[in-house]
Formats: structure tokens, C-alpha cells, sequence
């Protein structure tokens, strides 16, 4: 499986991925940087929004922002 993400939007209150498999990016993740909490807008928290948000979290806690994209390989 090889989840990838991109960063499109980024505001003060939230970060938002287009994300999917094989560079397919038809879904969204948008993540609280207050909370961390991340919600896809389809609602459907799987494997990928998990991934994804995963390596976000990672990415911000050892540089200190949000990465421009992410790539899973599971």
C-alpha cells in the first residue's frame, strides 16, 4: 500500500492534505493544530487518513511545521 499527501491549505487554526493511493489524490484530511485531531471531509477515518495524518504528526514533531507532502509504504 503506498499512501501519499500533499499540503494545499494551510490557515491558523487548520492544515488540509489532498491525499490517496498511488498519487491519486481524490481525498481530504484536514488536521486541528490546536487539538491534532484529524478528520477526512468524506468521514471515513481508515488506514490511508491514518497513515497520512501519522506522518504529518511525525514530520511536524521533528521540524517543528507542516510538511509540504508525505508518502507511506506499508
Amino acid at each position: 500500500m503506498m499512501v501519499s499527501g500533499r499540503k494545499v491549505a494551510e490557515t491558523a487554526d487548520d492544515v488540509r492534505y489532498e491525499f490517496g493511493f498511488d498519487r491519486r489524490f481524490d481525498r481530504v484530511l484536514i488536521v486541528d493544530k490546536r487539538t491534532w485531531q484529524a478528520v477526512p471531509e468524506d468521514g471515513e477515518f481508515d488506514a490511508a487518513a491514518g497513515a497520512v495524518a501519522s506522518k504529518v504528526k511525525q514530520f511536524w514533531q521533528e521540524r517543528g511545521e507542516f510538511p509540504p507532502g508525505v508518502v507511506f509504504s506499508g
